[in-house]
């Protein structure tokens, strides 16, 4: 459903001060906020009615918070009007070299493209599939699963295609071609090619007490091996399982015990050098598709060997991506934080730009000021991930990018992109039986550091960010974050997630009851 928001949220009137705190918020809201765990914390709220501007509830508005991954709704609506929501990514295979039948006398270059998954998570559908805890977060966040898709299924398709191109042979080597950006120095660091969001996933599977777990891991390429060394110890017995690589990152060793009767536990482990990688991942691929290719499997990408340009080669193979909005959406669900740093990426890409942080903060500020016409002072950024806690937005701020949507054809699937609240996505897991579910529609952001002096975790942020849907089915704009928090512990932190959630949730039944 798209609703008309006015231009500029800023100028909207409001029946309380932006300024300072409140006494407005339900009490159950404010009790919430006087937990144990924030007798330091600042508290910043902005929940407005878009159909009039009519500001619903407002504290601490205009001051800057920390964002956490509510940054990438900054990121992700430059890249998605920028890019636009249809754009596919199309990494191209070229044949550098003269072809003597079914013989290439030369290389195979595959141009990378910026592409986020390569195929990898790609249903039948061509939708891109994601869990609602991401394997990006297996070492962060417990309970992350894998998708069932082949990771190598974009090279298998080049292979293969190369192969029904009349290619058996090639009398060469096969490189990557990284030259469309430099990767910038950010965590994780976007590449041009990745595949598996350049990591090797760990399953490790309990079987009896005093037995040894079971291993599944993938991408299987070489040279990469994991020695696994994890027992199965008595159920209700502790699950500590340890990751470790050799420095190139090729040796994984998988270590510990997992207690019998649990889920399965997920680690991952870097692929430290993303172009080797898949040059090595595609002279496989090539293999099983019955192109044999004289150079070596395994050792580092010639780029050496490429050409200045591909215009006296043909391109004989070319993997075509989902659209741009898939991405989005798998980016917006799981706070995927390797793809909203390659969103800016991709946004230099528009200005022919190798620069990820010149040309993609270009874009951004472009779209902030001339599309979505909002102040780029109100934010401070510095990735496209919101994983910093130096860099700031307001809630005002946050919610005029949120207003632009609903002036927009795609305000009901940009809403639909974020996790929805008790039902998928990063809020799957709160409030799964209370009458708000599936009514918020919200980017939480989170940023996690250690208070060394005191024994405890300092949560610089928590928020939610997004819409609220009434039960009538109006559409609600609100922000609330949470700054300097503490925690004892990881449930401690959950523990806060859970209360920006259920905040969440009762703004959607205040708001329901009177609206």
């Amino acid at each position: 459903m798209a609703v008309t928001a006015p231009a500029a949220l800023a100028a909207a009137p409001t029946r309380t001060l932006e300024t300072g705190h409140v006494s407005d918020l339900p009490p159950a809201v404010e009790a919430i906020m006087h937990k144990p765990g924030y007798e330091s914390a600042q508290w910043g709220v902005y929940e407005v009615d878009p159909s009039d501007g009519y500001v619903i509830h407002s504290q601490f508005a205009r001051q800057s918070f920390v964002p956490g991954s509510d940054t990438k709704l900054v990121t992700l609506s430059a890249a998605w009007h920028s890019l636009g929501p249809g754009h596919r990514f199309t990494t191209p295979v070229y044949a550098a070299g003269t072809r003597h039948g079914s013989t290439l006398k030369g290389n195979l270059a595959l141009v990378a493209q910026g592409d986020l998954t390569m195929g990898g998570r790609t249903k039948p559908d061509g939708s891109v599939d994601y869990t609602d805890i991401d394997h990006t977060s297996a070492n962060d966040l417990p309970g992350a699963t894998l998708t069932p898709e082949n990771p190598l299924a974009g090279v298998d398709q080049i292979a293969r295609q190369v192969r029904e191109a009349g290619i058996t042979r090639v009398q060469g080597d096969v490189v990557v071609d990284p030259r469309i950006f430099t990767p910038p120095e950010l965590d994780p660091q976007p590449t041009p090619l990745i595949i598996n969001d350049n990591l090797i996933d760990l399953l490790t599977t309990p079987t009896t007490a005093g037995h040894p777990a079971k291993l599944f891991w993938r991408p299987q390429v070489k040279p990469y091996s994991v020695d696994f060394k994890v027992q199965t110890v008595a159920a209700g017995g502790t699950t500590n399982i340890a990751v470790k690589a050799s420095p190139d990152g090729t040796k994984i060793t998988v270590s510990g015990q997992i207690a019998a009767g649990t889920q399965p536990v997920l680690r991952t482990s870097p692929v430290q050098d993303p172009n080797a990688f898949g040059r090595t991942a595609l002279i496989e691929a090539l293999g099983r598709a019955g192109v044999t290719v004289s150079a070596r499997q395994t050792g580092p990408n010639p780029e050496r060997k490429l050409p200045a340009s591909y215009e006296r080669d043909s391109r004989v193979a070319a993997y075509v991506s989902p659209p741009y909005r898939q991405y989005a959406k798998l980016i917006l669900k799981v706070s995927h934080n390797l793809g909203a740093n390659l969103a800016l990426c991709n946004m230099a890409g528009l200005r022919g730009s190798k620069d990820c942080f010149a040309g993609g903060f270009g874009v951004e500020r472009d779209f902030l000021t001339r599309v979505a016409h909002v102040d780029p002072t109100q934010f401070q950024l510095d990735d496209g991930r919101g994983g910093d806690a130096t860099e700031k937005a307001t809630p005002v701020g946050l919610a005029q990018v949120l207003a632009y949507w609903l002036r927009t054809p795609d305000a009901t699937a940009f809403r639909l992109s974020l996790p929805i609240l008790g039902v998928d996505g990063s809020n799957a897991s709160s409030c799964t039986d209370c009458p708000a579910r599936g009514k918020v529609f919200a980017k939480p952001g989170t940023v996690i550091g250690l208070d060394r002096l005191n024994g405890r975790l300092a949560v610089a942020d928590q928020s939610q960010a997004g819409y609220l849907l009434t039960d009538d089915g109006h559409v609600v704009i609100f922000v609330e974050l949470v700054n300097s928090a503490t925690a004892p512990d990881i449930q401690g932190v959950m523990r806060i997630f859970d209360d920006t959630n259920q905040i969440s949730a009762l703004l959607q039944e205040e708001a329901s009851a009177h609206l």
